[in-house]
């Protein structure tokens, strides 16, 4: 089973931020993008993407946690961060290949993306003005990817 994640379309995405501060007004109550467990990342000059905990299955961040204060929810794949056992060393950090985890420079502890748990949806996909955002398992990306390629070649053999 594969777990869905926050997929942000490149095409569409403005680099508004806008993701970054609902998701830190939703989890901490205040509006700080260092607070955001949803991260805005420039690639090229004109190529913004968002970044977020992409649930992975076999998640390395749980695997590579000393303290066991990271485990993985097997309905949803969501990460959950067990505060009394987090001691904000980093491992989790470096293991994250997305770049995905955030230290809480308040708490000193870690968090990430858990889809907005306490919500029906991830608050940034329904505010995004763009609708840049979405919700996706990795083979549903992979399929999108394969239609535009191929979408691509047929515009070009035309």
């Amino acid at each position: 089973m594969t777990h869905r994640h926050i997929v942000c379309d490149p095409d569409k995405c403005i680099g508004c931020q806008l993701c970054e501060y609902i998701c830190s007004a939703t989890k901490e109550g205040e509006f700080d993008t260092l607070r955001s467990r949803i991260r805005n990342v420039r690639i090229e000059p004109t190529v913004m993407l968002s970044v977020s905990c992409r649930n992975c299955e076999d998640a390395p961040c749980v695997v590579a946690c000393p303290r066991d204060a990271l485990s993985q929810r097997p309905d949803i794949g969501t990460i959950r961060v067990d505060a009394d056992r987090c001691n904000g060393c980093g491992w989790c950090v470096s293991a994250c290949e997305f770049g995905a985890i955030l230290l809480n420079p308040r708490t000193k502890k870690v968090a990430m993306c858990d889809l907005c748990a306490d919500n029906t949806e991830p608050q940034c996909v329904i505010y995004c003005p763009k609708e840049a955002l979405s919700l996706a398992t990795p083979e549903e990306v992979a399929q999108k990817s394969r239609r535009q390629v191929v979408a691509r070649l047929l515009q070009e053999l035309l």
